[in-house]
């Protein structure tokens, strides 16, 4: 067997819940970098909040399209993971989005 197959055979394993948490965290963790909120000492060099703003309503669209099929207790922290991030972006933008225009918010309401 190659590589290919054996990584299929792999995630074909994965429970569902666990790789959209997987996937999520990714998403979060892309979106808080491109808000300057890393952990390097250069971390405000980082900041793109273009970039940010398509990793947030990527991962509200995930979040909101997955809470029904998931249990709660997995929902809840990512939909609070998703309202820091959508805060954050909201206190780091110099140009602030009207209620409900924010990243994601379109799938989530506003978060103001």
């Amino acid at each position: 067997m190659n590589d290919a197959t054996d990584e299929i055979r792999d995630i074909s394993e994965v429970p569902a819940v666990e790789l959209i948490n997987t996937v999520s965290v990714h998403l979060m963790s892309a979106a808080a970098v491109k808000l300057g909120l890393g952990d390097t000492d250069d971390a405000a060099a980082e900041i793109d909040l273009d970039e940010a703003r398509k990793l947030i309503t990527a991962l509200a669209g995930l979040v909101t399209a997955a809470a029904p099929e998931i249990s709660d207790s997995h929902a809840r922290p990512l939909r609070d993971g998703l309202r820091s991030l959508q805060l954050a972006f909201r206190e780091t933008s110099s140009i602030p989005d009207a209620p409900g225009a924010g990243p994601g918010e379109k799938f989530t309401g506003s978060v103001v």
